[in-house]
């Protein structure tokens, strides 16, 4: 089975495109829905459709509403964390995918985990060094 990643409306289209040209299948919030759907919308049916979401929202878990439609919808939603542009978030989520396939392999939804960026001494030894996957929701125990 392929699996298909839902990028939120604000990882833009460069996001997208990049993870596209590297293989992956994409599926864009603007594709499915209105710009203006409020997360616990359109979440049920990522969630419906088993579609892995990507998210730049690091504040999702903290909005119970969102949280809720999370773990209701059993969504499997990963934030991509940094500060940096998007072509660029899309290039480190790229050369960390290994550990992403890895991650989604290994849980079940629901869940929330961050996908990190490596930190600059990794960058600096191997500019394709891969990020981090880290569960947030539900915590380990």
């Amino acid at each position: 089975m392929t699996r298909v990643f839902f990028t939120d409306r604000d990882l833009g289209k460069q996001f997208p495109a990049r993870l596209r040209e590297a293989g992956l299948t994409v599926e864009r919030h603007a594709d499915h829905f209105a710009p203006d759907t409020p997360d616990e919308v359109w979440l049920p049916e990522v969630g419906r459709r088993a579609w892995i979401v990507l998210t730049h929202d690091e504040r999702i878990r903290y909005k119970p509403n969102e949280l809720a439609a999370v773990m209701r919808h059993r969504v499997p939603l990963l934030v991509v964390q940094g500060q940096a542009p998007f072509p660029q978030l899309a290039e480190w989520f790229v050369q960390t995918l290994p550990r992403v396939e890895a991650f989604v392999n290994a849980h079940e939804p629901p869940y929330i985990a961050k996908v990190q960026r490596p930190t600059p001494k990794e960058l600096a030894l191997r500019p394709d060094a891969p990020g981090r996957v880290v569960l947030r929701v539900p915590a380990r125990t």
